[in-house]
């Protein structure tokens, strides 16, 4: 019956997708007229698939036009970029495409509204959660993400489950010839932050525990970290470059047979291609859960024309369109049973999978300065082997904004 189930609601989504055109409507009563500006990171779906919706809301909604204005690939420079705009309002934005991590940050702030009378049904739980700060909803989830392993299915018949098994896979598996085990992204960004969160959870600590405390102190913590300083060193297990390395880099780095194991986000998928021969499997110990969230600009002089377009870029259509023809993870749970969007995409149930299992990371509006003092804490770790003694109260301080 599931089957049966699965398939009727994939055909119904995969056709209101393609075949559907929406007549052109005026908004409901009180509904501002006006532009309507998105301010937003890089596009990164196949074929702009995010301007692709924009374009289709100008056609139906001639009276709210809306544009997209795009901000740094980079997500440091972007985030600069995005608190110097809600602070000065000196430039029109009724948008915010917000990183996950940013959601706490904008709402303590007063850079964003919160969404009143939203429809949040449908909604995949855990990209929901970070939509919500201070009891309450800020903004819906655009699209989500979920680290996840790639391997080299022509070597590897068994994929790891564990940290611990893909060790033993790397010394019994790994050719004569191939550089090292895995690469993963090590560079001085938020990738590094994600790798630290990610050991830690695998090894039963906790980065921040749940009464709000810096926990890297415990044994379980301390014990993931040595292992991580041990692994990050030996030239193995960890492919060297990849502590320079974001992900396009350990994409290409992978597709070029040079690790038999990546950890990675979605997008590395369709980027591969046919270079190598690869399967994907959850990350053992679990992912970061990562994302973005449209959010209504506290200075917008159109909010609830804004609220509408954030509904229509996040509706069952959109986030369909989003996946199948972007790549982009959806945040709706009908689109991973779509037939469209399994067949393109055969790791759609995986990705659902390590989505829903995924973890956020903490939530604070002092996320971004925690974060870099993280990763200064586990950057002096790679080198000497160990934490700075003071680097528990270094982090306390980031955390509480001091």
């Amino acid at each position: 019956m599931r089957l049966v189930i699965g398939f009727v609601i994939g055909v119904l989504v995969t056709m209101v997708a393609t075949q559907y055109v929406v007549p052109a409507l005026a908004g409901g009563d009180g509904v501002e007229d006006g532009e309507l500006v998105i301010l937003s990171g890089l596009d990164q779906s196949e074929g702009g698939q995010r301007q692709a919706l924009v374009d289709q809301w100008n056609d139906i909604r001639p009276a709210n036009p809306a544009r997209i204005v795009e901000l740094p690939a980079n997500a440091d420079q972007a985030h600069s970029e995005m608190v110097a705009h809600a602070q000065s309002g000196a430039e029109q934005v009724d948008i915010y495409n917000l990183d996950v991590t940013w959601m706490a940050e904008f709402a303590d702030a007063g850079f964003i509204r919160p969404l009143e009378d939203a429809d949040t049904t449908g909604f995949l739980e855990k990209p929901l959660r970070t939509c919500r700060y201070d009891g309450k909803l800020w903004g819906l989830p655009f699209n989500t993400d979920a680290g996840l392993l790639y391997y080299r299915r022509d070597i590897v018949d068994v994929p790891p489950e564990t940290a611990s098994e893909m060790r033993e896979t790397i010394e019994e598996a790994k050719p004569d010839g191939m550089r090292a085990g895995l690469t993963t992204q090590l560079a001085d960004y938020e990738g590094l932050t994600v790798a630290v969160h990610e050991a830690v959870w695998a090894a039963g600590g906790e980065v921040v525990g749940a009464d709000g405390r810096v926990a890297l102190d415990s044994d379980e913590a301390q014990a993931a970290l040595r292992r991580l300083a041990d692994d990050v060193r030996d030239a193995d297990v960890n492919l060297q470059a990849s502590l320079e390395f974001d992900e396009l880099a350990s994409t290409h780095a992978f597709g070029a047979g040079q690790a038999l194991f990546m950890r990675n986000w979605p997008v590395a998928y369709r980027t591969l291609g046919h270079s190598v021969e690869f399967g994907v499997t959850p990350l053992p110990g679990g992912s970061v859960l990562g994302g973005q969230n449209l959010a209504v600009a506290a200075k917008s002089e159109r909010p609830r024309a804004a609220q509408e377009l954030i509904e229509f870029l996040t509706d069952p259509r959109s986030q369909q369109i989003l996946f199948e023809r972007g790549g982009l993870a959806a945040t709706r749970d009908i689109i991973y049973l779509d037939s469209a969007v399994t067949s393109r995409y055969p790791y759609a149930k995986t990705l659902e999978t390590a989505i829903q299992n995924a973890r956020l990371r903490p939530v604070t509006p002092h996320y971004t300065a925690f974060s870099e003092c993280l990763r200064g804490v586990v950057r002096e770790l790679l080198v000497t082997g160990s934490l700075p003694p003071d680097a528990v109260d270094r982090l306390a301080r980031c955390l509480e904004g001091r």
